[in-house]
Parts: structure tokens; C-alpha cells; sequence
């Protein structure tokens, strides 16, 4: 199969109702962090607010952020970057009544107009997903060479040798761009290079060591040693694991704390809106991402992820959202949101990427 951008399509701006639609209302900000009254909150679709006679889209959004004006551009900005004066745009309808057009219907997609009743509409463990499958290969194909990928990895990602290994494939062959995590996905990662274990089980043959529980705290006190991961990576002698392959090939990594977290790590930001900033700054880049095995971290992620994506030659496409779980809850709860992007697969995260892997001929 040939894999191809669904085209997006603009709204007909010389319609009666972007013509005749008044300016969006401006009100300044009461005071840092807080917005005005009726503010306007944005969604994950591309969103035009008429100001001076012209339709504006906001380039780089997110869900329930702020839509300011600022140098003749749309800015969208959570509240927590809210600074007194900022010019807020207000107005809670979104079909041009108050100058403000949500296009949720922006990209082309073939649908089959002769069944408007199917069985088997949602992801399930009934589902089939070799096609999903075929399509990832190609996308991911296209993206190595026009886009951004950026995945978001649970610890169980790390539990399995063959599986660390396939992922590390797909960082040495150019297929991911960012990888978004926490303390313990890079914890038990580095554990597996070092001790051969994650959570003290070895990671080939499944079987708990001697004093295993000792094993993911003895390396990050190790890390912490060292003062970094390169560091104990080059110290060590580390060879092997998705960390080590992302220090290698020089792929980004960002790594957020939780409450329940051990040590963490030195690279662990403890700062929950420092990290959240952190992802942002990979998310404004993403054309695909790919969630597996962590529902909080790929929520997160695709709490901050638009359904669409402002090239800079200003081309216009869709942003592409997987999440890979053996929970139809978590599959579907991006799905949830709305998001015509957001696909779900119900499998083992560790026969995901030793599929996809495969399925690329790595």
C-alpha cells in the first residue's frame, strides 16, 4: 500500500457566515493566571478567530488552553502562562456567531455512505488489527523522512529483552524522533543493561534473582553516583536498551516524576510544570505519536496534542495519535476526547514492537 497525508480541506471563508460574522471580543486579563469572564477555551481541532476583518488560525494549539492576541497572531497559552493585560479572546460559540470558527470536519476521509448501522465500531481484543498494522508501517515510513515522532513509553515497555531491543531497532533506523516517559521506564531500562533484570526479574527468562528488589534502586543509586546517564552509560560500560540507544543516536529523551517515585533518576524532572513544558516543546513539533503501556503519561501527552499540525511552508496536516495497550479502557480513552486522529490497538506492548520491528525490516 502507498501511504498519503489525508488532505485538508479549508472552510469557504466567502460563505454568508464568515462574511457577515462579527470581530472576536477582546478583554484583557484580570491579573496573572486568570482570564476573563466567558473566555473562550480551545479544543483539539484548528480554530479561526476573525480579528481586523480576517479569519486568523491558531498555529500551535492545545485542549483547554487560552486563545490571546499578541504581534497580529494567535497565541494559545494555558492559564498558568496568563500574565495581567494579555488579550484574551471571550465567546463560547464556535460556528462564526461571535467571531470564533471551530473546524472540526478539516480533514478528507473516505467514508462508506451505504452503512450507516456496523457491528464492531470500537478496539477491542476482538478486533483485527493487521491493517492498522500495514498503515503504521507506511506512516512511520513517510514520517522518518517529513515528520516528528514521538512516543510515549510505560515501564513495561522495558520488561521484556527482545522488546528492548526491537525498540532500540526503531531508534537506530531513524523512526523516532522523542521519547516521553518516567522515572521508571528509564529505571528499569538501565536495570536490564545492567543487572540483566527489571524489578529483579531477569528479562529474558522471567525469573526473580536473588534480592531482585534490591535491583532497580542499586542502579539509580548508581546513576546518581555518576551524577547522569551518559555518564553511568560511558562508565559502565552500557551497551545495550532503549536509554542507551537514545544517548547513542542523540534522540531526546524526557523523563517526568510522580509522587510514588524511587530515587529518581538525575534527569527526572520533579517539577510537574517544568516537564509538562518539556513535553510541549516535542508535542508542537509531533506529526505522529505513538502511547504504549503508560495511560497517564499518553493522557497527558494527548491532552497537549491538536488534531492537526502548521508546517512551515504553512501546509496544514493531521496529527496522527496510536496507543498501544492490553486495556480496551486505555486504548479508547483517547478516543474519548474526540480526536479523529487518536486510534487505539489491543495487544502486548511487547509483540507491538517487536511487530512493528519486524514489520519495518529491522
Amino acid at each position: 500500500m502507498t501511504f498519503k497525508l489525508r488532505q485538508y480541506i479549508e472552510p469557504d471563508f466567502t460563505q454568508d457566515k464568515f462574511v457577515k460574522a462579527p470581530d472576536a471580543k477582546i478583554v484583557l486579563a484580570p491579573k496573572d493566571m486568570a482570564a476573563p469572564d466567558y473566555f473562550h477555551a480551545t479544543s483539539i481541532f484548528p480554530e479561526y478567530f476573525k480579528l481586523g476583518g480576517k479569519w486568523l488560525l491558531a498555529e500551535e494549539s492545545r485542549m483547554d488552553c487560552l486563545a490571546v492576541y499578541e504581534d497580529g497572531k494567535i497565541r494559545i497559552r494555558e492559564f498558568r502562562n496568563i500574565k495581567q493585560g494579555d488579550k484574551v479572546i471571550v465567546g463560547r460559540t464556535e460556528d462564526c456567531e461571535e467571531g470564533i470558527y471551530v473546524h472540526a470536519e478539516c480533514f478528507k476521509e473516505e467514508r462508506s455512505k451505504d452503512a450507516p448501522f456496523a457491528f464492531r465500531q470500537s478496539r477491542s481484543r476482538e478486533t483485527a488489527f493487521s491493517y492498522d498494522y500495514e498503515q503504521l508501517y507506511e506512516l512511520l515510513k513517510h514520517e522518518r523522512k517529513h515528520g516528528y515522532v514521538v512516543w510515549v513509553l510505560g515501564p513495561a515497555c522495558a520488561f521484556d529483552a527482545e522488546a528492548r531491543e526491537a525498540f532500540s531497532k526503531l531508534v537506530a533506523g531513524g523512526y523516532v524522533d522523542a521519547l516521553l516517559a518516567g522515572n521508571a521506564l528509564a529505571t528499569h531500562d538501565l536495570e536490564g543493561a545492567y543487572l540483566g533484570t527489571a524489578l529483579g526479574q531477569d528479562i529474558r527468562t522471567q525469573r526473580p534473582h536473588f534480592n531482585g528488589h534490591y535491583n532497580h534502586i542499586d542502579t539509580i543509586n548508581k546513576v546518581n553516583q555518576y551524577g547522569s546517564i551518559p555518564a553511568f552509560i560511558e562508565q559502565e560500560k552500557i551497551s545495550d536498551g532503549i536509554i542507551y540507544s537514545c544517548v547513542k543516536h542523540n534522540v531526546p529523551f524526557v523523563l517526568n516524576g510522580s509522587l510514588r517515585d524511587d530515587g529518581p533518576l538525575p534527569e527526572v524532572y520533579e517539577h510537574t510544570y517544568l516537564g509538562q513544558d518539556a513535553v510541549r516543546n516535542h508535542v508542537r513539533k509531533a506529526t505522529t505519536v505513538i502511547g504504549m503501556a503508560t495511560v497517564l503519561h499518553t493522557i497527558a501527552t494527548g491532552n497537549m496534542t491538536p488534531s492537526y499540525r502548521v508546517l512551515p511552508d504553512g501546509t496544514i496536516r493531521q496529527v496522527y495519535f496510536y496507543t498501544i495497550d492490553t486495556s480496551e479502557f486505555a486504548v479508547n480513552k483517547l478516543g474519548d476526547r474526540g480526536s479523529l486522529a487518536a486510534r487505539g490497538i489491543v495487544t502486548n506492548v511487547q509483540d507491538f514492537v517487536c511487530n512493528l520491528a519486524k514489520g519495518l525490516k529491522l
